[in-house]
């Protein structure tokens, strides 16, 4: 499953679609203007909430947390530094943890469990400027989820970065 998520420098109040191959609107990243902390929420084609997106507070790095049904799903942090890839853990709430790594600021980065890629995040696929592509490989992996690791990694990597 390959979805398209139209680019632009995040702020708070920011809303944008992602769609899937066909064009078709799928998901809706909506960002919550009026809120103390940034929060962005990740929504269905029927503006149902999927995932929450909060910056955490109180953290002595950046961090964000993803929610499902206003409960904790996962919490996401800078790995290590390096020079020419950001790394990124997802720690699950069921202790599940996801790699990510790559250059996440070009917008060429994976989501791995164990070793197993389980998704593919890259421009290279696509010839429409400030657009991204999150192929997920894996059919068994959830999309939702998936999308949120990209946006909360691509946020956490600007805010670092001074971006936004």
């Amino acid at each position: 499953m390959r979805f398209l998520v139209h680019d632009r420098i995040f702020g708070i109040g920011d809303d944008y679609w992602i769609d899937d191959e066909h064009g078709r609107h799928v998901y809706l990243v909506d960002g919550k203007a009026l809120r103390l902390r940034e929060t962005f929420e990740l929504r269905d084609a029927e503006r149902r909430v999927l995932v929450t997106i909060r910056k955490k507070w109180l953290a002595l790095r950046d961090t964000m947390t993803l929610e499902r049904d206003d409960r904790p799903l996962a919490t996401v942090r800078r790995k290590r530094l390096s020079l020419l890839r950001n790394h990124y853990r997802v720690e699950l709430v069921d202790g599940t943890e996801l790699d990510v790594s790559g250059k996440v600021l070009d917008r060429e980065f994976a989501v791995e469990y164990d070793g197993e890629l389980l998704a593919d995040i890259s421009r290279r696929w696509l010839s429409v400027r400030d657009t991204y592509a999150v192929q997920v490989v894996r059919e068994d992996a959830d999309p939702a989820l998936l999308i949120a690791v990209a946006v909360c990694v691509i946020r956490l990597a600007e805010r670092e970065r001074g971006v936004g």
